[in-house]
């Protein structure tokens, strides 16, 4: 979790280095399984999780966590192509989570560099004062405060999201989840040590994020995420009903800074939405309520090293291309 009052200055540590990855995925490759697995139990609460392709409901409240720290806002703001692509910016975000948690050892690797490689390359200033940051105070993406609320915003929508549509994980699954996404936030060049204990310490420090001065919503923030959810393209906007429900799974401070509106109106549209889904959901066949690189992962366990056309198709929806 960030610091709930990091320095004016800007970063407060030296950026997570190459050496720093390599350290760290050594360390993840001796405590998984290891092929053909790759890097996490396949009977483990993390694929049980996130192979559900339900988690797209928690797509724009994971991304609008995100933004409303100053220095991502400002690195995507600033570095990210995804105002003209947002379809490539989801291909290229789930493709590297996906095959961090689903792919082979040398899947995971690869993947957990090339998100080094492309954070490496995000730094800059900010081009206001943004909560407790001064106005031109350094940022850089590799940051372990950064990278550490990016996960976080990851792993606290994906067990929400699934929670409220499916039957919630029982404790010691839960307590499975929070310690298998402690070994995944070394993917991201995270310490597992630096990460809170245990799932209840890591929602109060979520909770104490939500209500704290680091969290804000700029104007850079609040024009990414127009341009994300609006689309330049009529067909890529984001329809009225996912909005109700992002509005209704953030936090209502951070959801009046990006112009959605919480209201009971909202709220019983989202309910209603929720519970279209929760009855039609878990009645979905397995090719289609999985998603592909969970099902190119099964092959592999199986033995078949290359995906069928089905699971080839379906991955191109979900991450640009035909296989992890």
């Amino acid at each position: 979790m960030p610091p709930d009052r990091p320095p004016p200055s800007g970063p407060d540590s030296g950026p997570v280095t190459a050496a720093d990855l390599e350290a760290l995925l050594r360390a993840s490759v001796a405590e998984g399984p290891g092929d053909p697995a790759g890097l996490f139990d396949p009977d483990g609460a993390l694929w049980q999780v996130d192979r559900e392709a339900l988690l797209f409901l928690g797509a724009g409240r994971a991304l609008l966590l995100q933004l409303a720290h100053p220095w991502v806002a400002a690195g995507v703001a600033a570095h990210s192509v995804a105002l003209d692509d947002p379809l490539g910016r989801f291909h290229r975000t789930f493709g590297i989570v996906f095959a961090l948690v689903f792919g082979s050892v040398a899947q995971a690797e690869a993947a957990a560099r090339r998100l080094h490689r492309r954070h490496a390359a995000v730094t800059g200033r900010l081009p206001g004062a943004a909560g407790p940051f001064a106005a031109g105070s350094p940022y850089r993406a590799n940051d372990p405060a950064a990278l550490a609320w990016v996960h976080a915003t990851l792993a606290d929508t994906a067990l929400l999201v699934h929670d409220r549509v499916l039957p919630p994980l029982p404790a010691e699954r839960r307590d499975l989840y929070w310690r298998e996404q402690r070994r995944l936030a070394r993917l991201f060049g995270i310490r597992a040590e630096d990460l809170p204990p245990d799932w209840e310490a890591f929602q109060a420090g979520c909770r104490a994020a939500w209500d704290g001065p680091l969290l804000t919503v700029t104007p850079e923030a609040r024009h990414v995420a127009e341009s994300l959810f609006r689309g330049r393209r009529p067909w890529l906007r984001t329809p009225r009903w996912l909005l109700d429900v992002t509005a209704v799974l953030l936090p209502e401070r951070l959801a009046h800074g990006f112009g959605l509106v919480p209201d009971a109106r909202t709220r019983e549209r989202a309910e209603r939405a929720l519970d279209r889904v929760r009855r039609s959901y878990p009645r979905l066949p397995g090719r289609l309520r999985f998603v592909a690189p969970y099902q190119e992962a099964r092959a592999r366990l199986d033995g078949r090293p290359a995906p069928d056309l089905g699971t080839r198709t379906l991955n191109r929806l979900w991450i640009g291309r035909d296989r992890l």
